[in-house]
């Protein structure tokens, strides 16, 4: 072959998308990828437009080379919320002349107008282009994400078979890599925009490079525009010590994911869940704990990649994880695990939704919604009833108990946020479900803490009575499971309760001042 044979062969190799080699942090591909990429930006230096051109340039190439033809529906993404969000400024510019002008005219008439601020939604007009925005990035994100599964539970309930056909010909939907990272980047971009917290930003290239940045284009972090449009423009300046910290964000990330996580997977979660009678009980337990560290380690192994390399280049990327199994409770969890994500829920679904004030039409319609389908497509008359009940005894302790009525609210936001939450990270009710385990952790914790050790055992054994009796009714694997747990922490709640008891009664005969006398200096 010709030396310019040998050079057509590479350029076609270069420029071509094979699924086979996708650029994934742990290929040497994407390595070699980086070196150019930081080669061109230490030669462009701060000439500041020119940089983010290059970064933008190249972060389109990394998800061409990951994604294949979907880059064209990350430019989409990208062409339309940088002018959805400048029409929403440009709305708000028009109704704060408006009201600026009628302030002028009646300030004569009625004084107490005088400065009267234009409120953070501004018009109407611009409640259309965010509203427009949402849902383009939302519908964007079912038909990708989630087409099966909305088809399945649909023809589920209507006791029919719904065929989904791909809009683009293929034989199936595929799943664009790192689609819910940047709509949910979008969103956060045009709401933050309409809420006033943020200015667009002005250039297209430059938007452009905020929301493909290649480092947390395909696992996260989740970015907002708030914590990095403020970087668009700064100068690049890295000092030794910052490039020690994104060295070693990088090397961990590589050792989390390549040897923690991948051994974990190959040589145990894999081989037990693939055939689980095969192995014995304790070997089974050793692969689901060791899964959820398999998990942890794979998803923060890249998010301290992602962190590291764009430290590299003088970016600061928010912290995602923070040792999240070290966690108390539930509800500390996931302020360790996936902060980024948590936070997202918690600013545009949860305090939305009416957070831990009141409720909204929203609150009803999704937890309602849930439940209904939760008991149509069960099919079991003890699911019914468990929802059944739960739910009347919801409604009777709002109706009699109204200052409760709040604790009950943001108990079911919270719950609404955690469910949604499970949806994101998978198109199936496993998710679903795990979210809604997750939102009844929460919960329970906060009823929990708000009781003394006497009422948590007896409590305790109402419930283990309770699932001891539905293992012997309707004998069932997850009962089981949940008396065995139950036990656990209904022992725990009664050594608590000896010792509380204990040093209640020893306090209680220790005469008053003996304390101070023992103490006090001779």
């Amino acid at each position: 072959m010709t030396f310019w044979g040998v050079i057509s062969d590479f350029l076609a190799n270069l420029f071509s998308f094979d699924q086979a080699h996708p650029l994934l942090f742990t290929q040497f591909y994407f390595w070699a990828f980086l070196f150019l990429v930081f080669a061109g930006f230490s030669l462009i230096g701060n000439r500041i437009l020119l940089r983010n051109t290059w970064l933008f340039i190249s972060s389109i190439f990394f998800y061409y080379k990951t994604s294949g033809i979907f880059v064209f529906l990350l430019l989409f993404v990208i062409t339309f919320n940088f002018f959805s969000a400048k029409a929403i400024a440009r709305c708000r510019r028009r109704a704060a002349a408006a009201v600026a002008t009628e302030d002028r005219g009646r300030t004569a008439s009625t004084p107490y107008l005088a400065g009267r601020a234009l409120s953070p939604g501004g018009s109407a007009a611009s409640t259309f282009w965010m509203v427009l925005s949402v849902i383009i990035d939302l519908s964007i994100l079912a038909y990708f994400k989630y087409a099966y599964f909305l088809a399945d539970v649909v023809g589920n309930l209507l006791g029919t078979e719904i065929i989904v056909r791909d809009i683009f010909g293929m034989d199936a939907i595929i799943l664009p890599v790192g689609i819910s990272f940047f709509t949910f980047q979008a969103i956060s971009y045009v709401v933050d925009v309409k809420r006033g917290r943020i200015d667009p930003i002005r250039n297209y290239l430059d938007f452009g490079f905020y929301l493909s940045f290649f480092p947390q284009l395909v696992a996260g972090p989740i970015v907002r525009a708030t914590e990095f449009a403020s970087q668009l423009h700064k100068p690049y300046n890295l000092s030794r010590r910052w490039f020690g910290i994104a060295v070693f964000w990088i090397m961990n990330g590589l050792l989390k994911k390549i040897i923690l996580s991948d051994y974990l997977a190959v040589n145990l979660c894999d081989r037990v869940f693939a055939a689980p009678m095969m192995y014995s009980g304790f070997e089974n337990l050793a692969a689901l704990f060791c899964y959820s560290l398999q998990v942890y380690a794979d998803f923060s192994g890249y998010t301290d990649i992602a962190i590291g390399v764009a430290l590299l280049m003088g970016f600061y990327l928010p912290k995602n994880f923070n040792s999240p199994y070290k966690a108390r409770n539930a509800g500390e969890f996931w302020k360790r695990w996936h902060m980024t994500l948590s936070n997202w829920l918690k600013d545009y679904l949860y305090i939305p939704l009416g957070g831990n004030r009141n409720g909204t039409p929203g609150t009803w319609i999704v937890i309602f919604g849930m439940a209904l389908i939760a008991i149509f497509l069960s099919g079991s008359w003890v699911v019914a009833l468990v929802i059944g009940l739960v739910a009347i005894g919801i409604g009777l302790w709002a109706l009699f108990q109204p200052s409760a009525r709040r604790k009950i609210v943001t108990n079911i936001n919270s719950m609404n946020t955690m469910l949604l939450g499970g949806l994101w990270h998978g198109a199936s009710w496993n998710f679903v479900i795990w979210g809604g385990l997750n939102g009844l952790g929460m919960i329970v914790y906060k009823i929990w803490k708000g009781w003394n050790v006497y009422v948590r055992v007896a409590v305790c054994t109402g419930v283990a009575v309770a699932l001891y009796a539905l293992t012997r009714l309707t004998p069932a694997p997850a009962w089981n499971l949940f008396y065995v747990w139950m036990l656990i922490i209904l022992a725990g709640a009664f050594i608590r309760m000896i010792i509380v008891s204990t040093l209640s009664a020893a306090a209680a005969l220790t005469p008053r001042g003996a304390l101070k006398s023992v103490d006090a200096p001779r």
